[in-house]
């Protein structure tokens, strides 16, 4: 099924803006496309490629060209040649992969340089010294093991249906060079001080020399912190979301960069209720799930602009979060969020090996909830997994810290692959004292970070104080079933509820709020999370058909349906 954007997709100019926004440079290549592509049996190079793909779709997609499927264990080989423009290569040439799932090595004119495991983070490598001219012959090798081993996977799944869904494998996302000087700026890291009115920046820099942030009279030496206070605080929130533009320069090289000053806590209300507060107020979440699969390009959107439609949709329907749930997106998405004014709750793509029934599925109806050091039980007895889980969790943070817009880190969901969450918790507070923490999204609390998260589809959520004293949070409800004929996936149908007229579904939509997350709200929940913004392959209970097509309710009904402050 075709997006209205996959339908106009054009192969010679395919997602071609700027993939990094925070961190723009003048220099930069695109690389997507069509590239030369084959499926092997063995890791050795091929000595031919018969086949073509579009770059960055993965091979299962609709989008990439009706490739050869790889089998169990197969080897996916791309292969692009193409020369450098004239006058591109400043000094060193950095290549970039915005996400390769699961396993990727990269080959420049023939040299092996760099292998990367995670399926859902961007990596980068210098390829200068593999360089002899301006021609190129770039290729990479790609393993995807799915569910048959550790390794991180999302939703994806070799037996697809109901909530999992087909897999996919290889590229994408962008593929991409900049070229830069000798000394170069190779990372910035923006922290706001909101109470303080201040920017603490930190800038880690290849070579020695000071650092100058335009437009201020300051400099300092990369590696080591610079505090800049605002002389005007103007916060961002989703009803104003602010940024400030940032420019910074280390010798001759230069990075457009922004922020936004915003603070997230959990703190007590004027009745002494724990609420998720924003910028010193209590703000309530009123998001959705939000998968970020699409129909032609699977986990790939085929253009910015339907991107920015997913999150403009939710916008005008009054929603001001999306939980980003078991999926990392493009930086472009999250660019978008900022600018836009989207609360994201960024959730951790899940792993570990098959997964116990018991242990994923029946505390939603017994309320059990285990300790999370049964490594077997939760399909985590792999030390090198949960070790790989650790790699994975510190390139998430580290390529999303910048981003104004998230609030919540999210490591694990319904117990998929959960372990050691006060462990992993710490992790991330080691690198990350700005936003919450919600550690165990729907069941197997372990009694620690910042919320107590409940989902709830089988019966009425009645709000509950959390006995430790923490924020509650209703991290998924909902999940309303109603199919529009010539958009759906398959014949299957999965939801929570089904309802087969479009008023009756309307109906139940206004009284879910107007009886379980008004009163809750009232009575002290700090968040909702209704299922979801869009239908996905089976499931039938987005707000929005899987092709983009049609919306199910009216924005501007959902909004005067879901507003809090009416």
């Amino acid at each position: 099924m075709l997006t209205p954007w996959g339908e106009k997709l054009d192969k010679n100019n395919i997602l071609q803006e700027y993939p990094r926004p925070q961190f723009r440079r003048e220099s930069y290549l695109n690389l997507n496309g069509e590239w030369e592509y084959t499926v092997s049996p063995s890791a050795d190079m091929p000595t031919e490629f018969p086949e073509t793909i579009l770059v960055p779709f993965s091979p299962e997609s609709e989008l990439s060209g009706n490739v050869s499927l790889p089998a169990k264990r197969d080897y996916i080989w791309y292969r692009r040649r193409f020369s450098l423009p004239e006058g591109f290569n400043k000094g060193k040439v950095l290549l970039h992969f915005g996400a390769v799932d699961q396993m990727a090595t990269v080959f420049v004119n023939g040299k092996e340089l760099f292998s990367h495991t995670g399926g859902f983070t961007p990596f980068s490598v210098d390829i200068s010294a593999a360089l002899s001219g301006d021609a190129v012959e770039l290729a990479v090798r790609v393993v995807d093991v799915t569910d048959s081993s550790w390794h991180s996977r999302g939703k994806q799944s070799s037996k697809r249906g109901g909530i999992w869904y087909t897999p996919q494998s290889g590229i994408w996302q962008t593929v991409w060079m900049e070229s830069v000087p000798e000394k170069y700026i190779q990372g910035l890291r923006i922290i706001p001080h909101f109470d303080e009115a201040a920017l603490e920046l930190w800038v880690a820099g290849e070579g020695e020399g000071s650092v100058t942030v335009e437009g201020e009279e300051h400099s300092f030496v990369a590696g080591t912190p610079l505090e800049i206070s605002l002389k005007e605080l103007h916060p961002w929130s989703p009803e104003d979301p602010y940024l400030y533009d940032l420019s910074i320069k280390l010798g001759e090289d230069r990075a457009e960069s922004y922020f936004a000053m915003r603070k997230f806590s959990v703190e007590r209300d004027e009745k002494g209720k724990k609420r998720l507060f924003l910028n010193g107020k209590p703000c309530f979440h009123n998001g959705m799930l939000d998968q970020g699969y699409w129909s032609d390009g699977m986990l790939t959107a085929p253009s910015d602009e339907a991107l920015i439609f997913d999150i403009k949709t939710a916008k005008d329907m009054g929603f001001n979060m999306l939980r980003k749930h078991i999926k990392l997106e493009s930086l472009r998405w999250y660019y978008h969020c900022d600018r836009l004014g989207m609360l994201v709750w960024q959730d951790m793509p899940s792993g570990g090996t098959k997964y116990n029934p018991l242990a994923i599925s029946a505390p939603l109806v017994t309320k059990h909830h285990s300790k999370d050091d049964k490594y077997g039980f939760f399909g985590r007895k792999d030390a090198a997994g949960r070790e790989q889980y650790f790699a994975e969790l510190r390139e998430m943070i580290n390529a999303l810290y910048n981003c104004p817009c998230i609030a919540m880190w999210v490591p694990f969901n319904e117990g998929w692959g959960q372990f050691d969450s006060e462990r992993v918790c710490n992790f991330i507070l080691g690198m990350d004292r700005s936003r919450t923490i919600d550690h165990a999204s729907g069941w197997h609390d372990q009694g620690i970070s910042d919320v107590k998260s409940w989902h709830v589809y089988f019966k009425p959520y009645r709000y509950e104080e959390d006995r430790l004293g923490r924020a509650v949070v209703l991290s998924e409800f909902g999940g309303y079933n109603h199919r529009i004929q010539g958009h759906c996936f398959s014949k299957k149908d999965f939801g929570y509820k089904r309802y087969e007229s479009n008023n009756s579904y309307i109906h139940a939509f206004r009284e879910l709020y107007k009886e379980q997350i008004f009163p809750a709200w009232q009575q002290g929940l700090s968040a909702a999370v209704y299922t979801q913004l869009s239908d996905v392959e089976d499931e039938l209970n987005g707000l929005i058909t899987y092709d983009r097509r049609v919306i199910k309710i009216a924005p501007s009904t959902v909004k005067a349906i879901i507003s809090v402050d009416k």
